[in-house]
């Protein structure tokens, strides 16, 4: 992905049970959590702005939590029921499809080669 891009991790929430889609963003050397979008609140996840982070309702009734958290990386396990994917350049990916539950992944900025690029070759 270039600079600037965006994608979108999202997963079932493992003790409500309901959707979130975390959006991230690419920024030079790092990743950028921008939001964390979900319906309902449950253990983990925010009940209210903290930290010059703001915690909001859409128009559509969604709690977006504005983030914006540069990280070196995003590392999560891919769960047996959370259905882990990644929506990016308008194709959405089930990560359980690429990595068995349980198996730890980590999104980071790694450079690739135009020919790798080229080739669709995913980069470890």
């Amino acid at each position: 992905m270039a600079e600037g891009e965006e994608f979108v991790l999202s997963f079932v929430h493992s003790v409500n049970k309901r959707p979130v889609f975390d959006t991230i963003r690419v920024e030079g050397r790092h990743l950028l959590i921008v939001e964390s979008r979900f319906d309902s609140f449950g253990a983990g996840m925010p009940e209210a702005s903290t930290g010059g982070m703001e915690l909001r309702t859409d128009k559509d009734g969604w709690l977006v939590w504005t983030v914006n958290r540069p990280v070196p990386e995003v590392t999560f396990f891919v769960g047996w029921v959370s259905n882990h994917s990644l929506r990016m350049k308008g194709r959405e990916i089930a990560l359980a499809d690429l990595a068995s539950p349980g198996t730890l992944l980590s999104l980071r900025i790694k450079k690739a080669s135009y020919y790798d690029r080229w080739k669709g070759r995913c980069v470890q």
